[in-house]
């Protein structure tokens, strides 16, 4: 049983990084239409802007403190992915407003490869590193419950930590605020948003630019775990069926489709590999998605699209 909680609560804890990196898509789907393609991109910008500042910083200002280090290079990463948010709706996106959605789709395919050759030229293609100070010791919990306690990664209960407190602020402002509803209108109906005086354009400049803030914390905890190296692009690849499972248009389907795959990878991989020779959870998020676009498209959560003839 004990061994069982173990890998249970190394997949919620992983689902939920998964859930981060997939609320980036859902909402800039839900505010524009647009599947951003450049998620993946967008991570890996974050991360090796707050890897190289926190580098730069201490030699800038000759103090050798890593609580300001990291501090400042997170202020000023998150200052660059607002400003790329903006230039990505002031260059690209109202030049496109009711074009087909091929064409969004292949504007943001062609904004991944420019943030990934604006990445490797501002800071170089080296393998850096994030260290914000996560212990990467396991540690046990539970002791009294069950004999021996439970084996847990330190570094992965507080990375699960930070994620679910991102996902739960970015609920509260959805529900709470009026920039929040607005996106929301935003969302249900273009038109119809326009029509009662919401400015498309500011809302898209504002729910890129909570895409970025959220791709900065995911690049953060993935650079601190894996180190910051262009395969973090990948982590957007493992987003996607979370993404199909929860639903393109759902917040909530992000967040529990997150945890269901993370589960499901850790269990499927423990339990079930041994007798197919592993490998498992590379591939069962990818199985999982597929069944759900052939019997359920829409995901768990997401509105059904009703063809119009």
């Amino acid at each position: 049983m004990a061994f069982f909680l173990e890998t249970l609560f190394g997949g919620l804890m992983v689902g939920m990084l998964y859930s981060l990196v997939a609320l980036g898509f859902v909402l800039i789907f839900k505010a524009s239409g647009v599947f951003n393609f450049a998620q993946g991109a967008m991570v890996l910008f974050a991360a090796l802007a707050m890897a190289r500042f926190s580098e730069w910083i201490p030699q800038w200002i000759g103090i050798e403190n890593k609580l300001v280090a990291n501090v400042g290079a997170f202020v000023i990463a998150g200052l660059l992915m607002f400003a790329m948010a903006w230039l990505i709706e002031r260059l690209v996106l109202r030049h496109l407003v009711n074009q087909e959605g091929a064409t969004l789709l292949m504007a943001t395919l062609g904004i991944t490869y420019f943030i990934d050759g604006l990445g490797q030229t501002l800071f170089g293609s080296n393998i850096y590193k994030i260290d914000i100070g996560m212990p990467k010791d396991p540690v046990f919990v539970l002791d009294s419950v069950f004999e021996g306690g439970l084996l847990l990664n330190q570094e992965d209960i507080i990375a699960a930590v930070i994620a679910a407190a991102m996902v739960i602020a970015l609920s509260l402002f959805f529900q709470k605020t009026s920039t929040g509803r607005a996106l929301r209108a935003v969302a249900d109906d273009h038109q119809a948003a326009q029509s009662i005086g919401i400015p498309l354009n500011r809302i898209w400049v504002i729910v890129w630019c909570v895409a970025g803030l959220v791709a900065l914390v995911a690049g953060m905890i993935w650079g601190s775990k894996l180190g910051v190296q262009f395969s973090l692009t990948t982590i957007a690849l493992r987003a996607l069926p979370v993404v199909i499972l929860g639903g393109l248009t759902s917040v909530p389907g992000a967040i529990i489709g997150g945890l269901i795959i993370g589960v499901g990878e850790k269990l499927s991989e423990v339990y079930l590999g041994p007798f197919v020779g592993g490998g498992i959870e590379i591939w069962f998020a990818y199985v999982l998605a597929l069944v759900f676009l052939l019997f359920r498209p829409q995901g768990l959560f997401g509105e059904k699209i009703i063809d119009r003839v």
